[in-house]
C-alpha cells in the first residue's frame, strides 16, 4: 500500500471516528405528553420540541414516545418521579398529591413570565425536587382559564351566586372543590369518556378550557358557557430530576431556554386562540352567561380561595412565600 494510500484511508478512519463521536455523544429525551397528539395541547407542545430538535442538533434531541395511551393521566405523576420516561407535559393539578405546591399555579392569577420574573418558577421548583423528583422547565399554554360549560342554564341563589344544585358536572381533581361548593354534583372523568357521558345524559356540563374543547366535540352537546374563566390552565413541562441532572450543560442550556421561549410563545398564541374559539362558539349557538359585579366578585374569590386553602391544609410550608408570588388581589 502506498503512503498516501495509507493517508486516505487514515483520514476516512478519524472521519468515521469523529462521526461515531457525534452520534454516540447526542443525548435523546423521551417525552409522553397527557393528551393526544391531534389535542391543542400536544399541538402547541410539538412547537416545543421542533423548537429543541432544531437547535439541538447533534447535541440533543427530543422524541415523543406517546400521550395517554402510554402512560395514563392517573400514573403520570408516579411515572415522572420514578423516570419511566424523561421529559412530561403535565398539569400539575393531577397530581397534588406528590406536590401540593403545584396548587400555586392554578391559584394564580398572573401571567407565568411575570411570575418567572419575580422567581416563582424557581421557588416552585424547591417543592418539585424534593417531593416529585422533577424539575420544571416552563408553565406553559397559559393565557387561558377554565370555564363551566352546561346543557342547561344554572340559577342564581339568593346570595346572588352561581347556583349549581341538581347539576350533574364532570370534574377533575383540580376543580372538584370548587364545584362542589357551588352544589354541584361531581362525576370525576378522564377526558376522553366525557363526550359520551355528554351523549347519553350522565353529565349536564364539565369544566374545561375554551382551547382544546373542539378537540374533544364537546361542543356538539353543550349550550352555555359561565364566564368569568376560573383558575389558570397549569399545564407545565416537566423533566424527571435524575434525568434532568444527568444532561450534559449544553442541553440542558438549549432545552431550557427553548422552554422559556415556548412558555411566552404559548402564552400569545393562547391569547389568540381564545378569542377565535370564543367567536367560533357564539356562531355555533354557545351561549355566554357572563357574571358580573359582585356576583363576579365572589365567583372568583371562592374559586381562589379554595385553591390557596387546600394548599395551606396539605402543606402550609410554602404557602406565603407562593401566594406573594404567584397571586395579587382581586
Amino acid at each position: 500500500m502506498t503512503k498516501i494510500s495509507l493517508l486516505k484511508g487514515a483520514a476516512v478512519a478519524a472521519i468515521l471516528s469523529l462521526s461515531a463521536m457525534s452520534a454516540q455523544a447526542q443525548e435523546v429525551i423521551r417525552a409522553v405528553t397527557f393528551t393526544p397528539a391531534q389535542n391543542a395541547f400536544s399541538r402547541s407542545f410539538q412547537n416545543f420540541v421542533d423548537l429543541v430538535n432544531e437547535r439541538g442538533g447533534d447535541t440533543v434531541q427530543i422524541r415523543i414516545i406517546g400521550g395517554p395511551e402510554t402512560i395514563p393521566n392517573e400514573r403520570l405523576g408516579e411515572a415522572q418521579k420514578n423516570g419511566i420516561a424523561d421529559l412530561f407535559l403535565i398539569p400539575a393539578g393531577i397530581y397534588l398529591n406528590l406536590v401540593p405546591e403545584g396548587e400555586a399555579l392554578a391559584g394564580s392569577n398572573r401571567d407565568p413570565m411575570s411570575v418567572r420574573a419575580d422567581g416563582g418558577i424557581d421557588l416552585l421548583n424547591k417543592a418539585y425536587h424534593a417531593k416529585g423528583n422533577a424539575h420544571i422547565l416552563a408553565h406553559v399554554d397559559g393565557g387561558s382559564n377554565f370555564h363551566l360549560w352546561t346543557t342547561e342554564k344554572p340559577a342564581v341563589g339568593e346570595d346572588g351566586q352561581l347556583d349549581l344544585s341538581g347539576i350533574r358536572l364532570r370534574s377533575s381533581p383540580l376543580y372538584r372543590a370548587f364545584l362542589e361548593r357551588l352544589g354541584a354534583t361531581i362525576v370525576v372523568q378522564s377526558a376522553p369518556e366525557v363526550y359520551t357521558s355528554l351523549e347519553r345524559g350522565v353529565v349536564d356540563g364539565t369544566g374545561y378550557p375554551v382551547t382544546g374543547m373542539r378537540d374533544f366535540g364537546w361542543n356538539k352537546f353543550l349550550k352555555y358557557k359561565i364566564d368569568p374563566g376560573f383558575f389558570q390552565t397549569d399545564v407545565l413541562i416537566t423533566m424527571n430530576l435524575d434525568a434532568w441532572e444527568g444532561l450534559s450543560p449544553e442541553a440542558r442550556e438549549i432545552v431550557q431556554q427553548a422552554a422559556i421561549d415556548h412558555e411566552k410563545a404559548s402564552y400569545d398564541a393562547n391569547v389568540a386562540l381564545v378569542k377565535s374559539e370564543t367567536a367560533a362558539f357564539a356562531a355555533e349557538g354557545i351561549e355566554t352567561i357572563e357574571l358580573t359585579g359582585e356576583q363576579q366578585k365572589m365567583f372568583l374569590e371562592t374559586a381562589y380561595d379554595i385553591a390557596w386553602e387546600r394548599l395551606k391544609e396539605r402543606d402550609p410550608t410554602m404557602h406565603d412565600e407562593l401566594k406573594a408570588i404567584f397571586f395579587r388581589n382581586l
